[in-house]
């Protein structure tokens, strides 16, 4: 056996090309001309391949130069990954472009499918090579995600000091109360706290943490409500307040299309209300790609078209 065989193969991309572009060409000089480099450099580089190999690649009396049959084995390996090479120099680019990329979000804010949808719908069309997927940021921790390049865009209403992540504002929203036009609460102007202790409570089924009317009315005041039903669609949460059998807060752009129904009332929460802002989280060294911008642009402006669908007054900027 000769030893140059059981040699380690150093193969390198300039290889698989030497040889798809000598068996295309079919001889030294016009494939030395395609790959731009001297018919010398390309010699010396066949030679040391065949080295490494202990294999003549190519068979030397015919003309045009033909492959060996090792040398057709290393051919139909060009053929494989040299396709995949230059598919992934492409994203590379286009990825360096802005133009292609991933773009998988994590939603802290559970009613933020009602506006994030067309929002997406949009930037679909604007960015098809974008890859796009969400993932609700209920069941796992999104910002420590998103530092792990697990996620790449958080919807948050909770900014955080964390490290190379970027906190860009969206807009504003208040949370309403919502409630059955027949409910007692509503013929008042405004509710307090005071006024859930003795209500059923319809929420989404997140940590109370993060729902409004807990972290900015209910935990602060230490009121606990009659009781608690966690409700996962809004459609759903609607049904149920406008048959009185609980009452519920929502962000004001989900209560748009009820404002105007008479069996619904929304009222402020506390006189002087309530006013929230959603943020998009980023790593700071994404906030700045096209298509990033795009999207938190999208998403800032999504909300007012919906409230302007649904009533004269916008919501403030952030």
């Amino acid at each position: 056996m000769n030893m140059k065989a059981a040699q380690v193969m150093h193969l390198e991309f300039r290889h698989l090309r030497t040889v798809k572009a000598i068996h295309e060409a079919g001889g030294l000089a016009k494939a030395a001309d395609q790959l731009n480099i001297t018919q010398s450099a390309l010699s010396h580089q066949i030679k040391g391949l065949e080295d490494q190999a202990g294999l003549e690649l190519f068979v030397r009396r015919s003309k045009p130069l033909k492959l060996s049959a090792a040398g057709m084995r290393l051919l139909r390996l060009a053929e494989q990954v040299l396709p995949q090479v230059a598919a992934l120099e492409e994203e590379f680019r286009g990825i360096k472009a802005g133009k292609t990329g991933r773009l998988h979000i994590a939603i802290e804010c559970h009613a933020c499918y009602e506006w994030l949808f067309p929002v997406l719908e949009q930037f679909r069309k604007a960015w098809p090579d974008v890859d796009v997927d969400i993932r609700p940021g209920l069941q796992f921790q999104a910002l420590p995600a998103l530092q792990r390049e697990e996620v790449d865009l958080v919807i948050s209403s909770d900014p955080e000091e964390l490290p190379g992540v970027d906190f860009t504002p969206l807009f504003d929203y208040e949370p309403v109360f919502v409630a059955s036009a027949a409910h007692p609460l509503a013929a008042k102007p405004f509710v307090e706290a005071e006024d859930f202790r003795d209500e059923l409570l319809i929420t989404y089924p997140v940590d109370r943490a993060r729902l409004d009317v807990f972290s900015e009315l209910l935990i602060p005041a230490r009121i606990e409500p009659r009781a608690v039903r966690q409700v996962e669609l809004t459609a759903v949460i609607l049904l149920l307040v406008a048959s009185n059998r609980g009452v519920a807060v929502l962000p004001d752009w989900v209560v748009r299309e009820v404002r105007y129904n008479s069996d619904y009332v929304t009222r402020p929460l506390t006189e002087s209300g309530v006013t929230k802002r959603l943020y998009a989280a980023t790593r700071d060294t994404e906030t700045t790609l096209p298509f990033m911008s795009h999207v938190i642009r999208l998403a800032r402006t999504e909300p007012i078209k919906l409230q302007r669908s649904g009533t004269a007054e916008e919501p403030q900027s952030a």
